[in-house]
């Protein structure tokens, strides 16, 4: 078990980073809406690929309320469940692995 535990603990760090740098992406991405930017920006169409595809595919679960859309903040208490909740216990799990 020693051969699998570092590299799932190297495996869930990484993600823990990615999903880390992914809710930034968001927050710039819903700071940006708030404004009017140029949609031909490079930064602009950069977070709006980065972002869009996500939020189209938790819209229809997720309803308007008050004409806001809570789309990013949703899939900002996916990330945190998923980094407080499961990347912990896989994290433990491939350190118990390694020793």
């Amino acid at each position: 078990m020693y051969a699998l535990g570092y590299p799932l603990y190297s495996a869930v760090t990484l993600l823990d980073y990615l999903l880390l740098i992914y809710t930034f992406v968001i927050l710039a991405a819903v700071i940006l809406s708030w404004t009017n930017p140029d949609p031909l920006n490079p930064l602009v169409r950069i977070l709006r690929n980065l972002t869009e595809p996500v939020f189209e595919r938790l819209r229809p679960y997720i309803p308007l309320i008050g004409g806001l859309d809570l789309t990013p903040v949703a899939l900002i208490a996916i990330i945190f469940f998923v980094r407080t909740g499961i990347l912990k216990v896989l994290s433990r799990m491939a350190m118990e692995m390694s020793q």
